[in-house]
C-alpha cells in the first residue's frame, strides 16, 4: 500500500514535467544521432517513468555506463532490436542473425562511441550537484524512446536513465478545475444492476419453467446493487409498487422440485438475478455516491436475467413476494447440448423400464422408438446438463 502512494505521487509529479521532458531532450537527441550518424533514424519519446521494469524483461540491452562526477551517472540501454538497426545501417546486413551476445569489437565500440557524443549533448541539461550531497543511491528518470529506420520502417527500444537530484524540470501548474460536476450531469452511462441471489438446489433449476417464480432470499425491495466495471455501490432504493407484479404468495415450489432426488439434485447452488444494461445520468449517479434515495423507476421495464455460476439460466419480469424481490420466468435460456446418436442409458431409463407398460418392438432398428403418448422425445426430455456448471466447494 505505501508503495502504491508513493508512485502515486510520482507518477503525477512527471505528468506535471512531461511537457519539460519533451521539450527538451528528444530535440538533443535527435541532433546527436543525425551529426553521428547522418540522417536516416527517428527518435521519438515514447514514455518517462521511475520503474525500470519499462525496459521488459524479455529484450536483452547493450548498456553503457558514463561517470558524471564522483556520484552520479548516465545509463544509455539500447535493446538488441536497436544495436541491430544501427548496425545494420552503418555495416550493412550481415549474413547471419544478429546476436548482442556475439558483438564484435568493432560493433561495441561503434555503439559505445554513439554512447559517448550522446552524453555530451544531453549532459548540458542536468544542473550541478548539491555541495553538500553525501547519498551514493539517487532516485532516477528513465526516458524511453523508439528508434525508428525510417527507410525499412524498423522500430526499436533506447533508454536514457538520468539522476533525478540533477534534473530542474519546469512543472505545469493547473489553474483550477475547468469543469465541475454540474457540467456534465446529463451524461448518460450504462451500468449493471444485481436484483438480489438466492441458493438453489440443482434439482430446482433443471425444472424451471415458463411461468414460474424464483424469489430471492437476499434482496430488499429498499435495496439493489449497481455496478459499474469493477465498482459496486448500494443503491437506497425507491420502489415504485406501481411498476412491478405483487404476488401474495410464493407458492410453486413444491411442484418444481421431483420427487425422485440423487446426490447431484442435492447439491444447492447460488442463483443471482440482474437487469440488463440501464442507463442513468451521472446527475443520479452523484446521488448514489451521496447515499440519497434513487428513483430508478424505468429499470422496471427492463427484463431480468437469473444467471448461475455467471451462465444465463432464464430471463423474466420483477415481482414482489412480501418484502422480498422475484422474477416471473418468461423464458428459459438453459438448454440441453446435442446428444450422440447412441446415448448412455441413465437412471431414468432404468425406473422406465420397471414403472411402465414394455413398448413394442420396433421394427427398424436403425429409427428411434416414437415417445410414448404424453412423454417428451428422448433428445428433449431434459434441458439442462450438470456440466454446464463449475461448482465451488463450499456448494457441495
Amino acid at each position: 500500500m505505501i508503495n502504491q502512494k508513493i508512485n502515486s505521487i510520482d507518477y503525477k509529479e512527471l505528468y506535471a514535467q512531461y511537457s519539460w521532458f519533451a521539450r527538451t531532450y528528444p530535440p538533443a537527441v535527435q541532433a546527436a544521432c543525425d551529426e553521428f550518424f547522418l540522417p536516416g533514424f527517428q527518435f521519438i519519446l515514447a514514455g518517462i517513468s521511475k520503474n525500470i521494469n519499462t525496459l521488459m524483461d524479455k529484450d536483452a540491452y547493450f548498456v553503457t555506463k558514463i561517470r558524471i562526477d564522483k556520484l552520479h551517472d548516465m545509463f544509455f540501454r539500447m535493446s538488441e532490436k536497436a544495436v541491430a538497426i544501427v548496425l545494420d545501417r552503418v555495416l550493412g546486413k550481415p549474413n547471419s542473425r544478429f546476436n548482442l551476445n556475439k558483438l564484435t569489437d568493432l560493433e561495441a565500440k561503434i555503439i559505445t562511441a554513439f554512447n559517448d557524443y550522446m552524453f555530451n549533448m544531453v549532459a548540458k541539461f542536468l544542473s550541478p550537484p548539491p555541495p553538500t550531497l553525501k547519498r551514493t543511491n539517487f532516485d532516477v528518470v528513465h526516458l524511453t524512446f523508439l528508434l525508428k529506420d525510417i527507410e525499412k520502417n524498423e522500430v526499436a527500444k533506447f533508454v536514457i536513465t538520468l539522476p533525478e537530484v540533477l534534473l530542474k524540470p519546469e512543472t505545469v501548474v493547473s489553474k483550477g478545475d475547468k469543469f465541475n460536476y454540474g457540467d456534465f450531469s446529463t451524461s448518460i452511462i450504462d451500468i449493471a444492476v444485481k436484483v438480489g441471489s438466492t441458493k438453489f438446489k440443482l434439482i430446482d433449476v433443471k425444472n424451471i419453467e415458463v411461468d414460474d417464480i424464483v424469489v430471492f432470499d437476499n434482496s430488499n425491495i429498499n435495496h439493489m446493487v449497481m455496478v459499474f466495471k469493477d465498482y459496486e455501490k448500494d443503491i437506497n432504493l425507491n420502489p415504485n409498487l406501481g411498476l412491478v407484479i405483487p404476488v401474495e404468495n410464493e407458492g410453486g415450489e413444491d411442484n418444481m422440485a421431483g420427487e425422485n432426488s440423487n446426490l447431484w439434485d442435492s447439491i444447492e447452488v447460488e442463483m443471482s438475478a440482474q437487469f440488463d444494461k440501464v442507463k442513468i445520468t451521472l446527475g443520479e449517479l452523484k446521488s448514489i455516491e451521496e447515499g440519497l434515495v434513487v428513483d430508478l423507476t424505468s429499470i422496471y421495464d427492463n427484463k431480468v436475467t437469473l444467471s448461475v455460476e455467471d451462465k444465463p439460466i432464464a430471463r423474466g419480469e420483477l415481482v414482489i413476494v412480501n418484502d422480498r424481490y422475484g422474477v416471473k420466468i418468461e423464458e428459459v435460456i438453459a438448454q440441453m447440448p446435442a446428444k450422440s446418436s447412441q446415448p448412455e442409458a441413465s437412471s431414468d431409463d432404468f425406473e422406465n423400464e420397471f414403472n411402465e407398460p414394455a413398448a413394442a418392438e420396433n421394427p427398424n432398428p436403425n429409427q428411434a422408438a416414437p415417445a410414448p403418448q404424453g412423454e417428451k422425445p428422448a433428445d428433449e426430455e431434459e434441458e439442462f446438463d450438470y456440466s454446464d456448471f463449475e461448482l465451488e466447494d463450499e456448494d457441495i
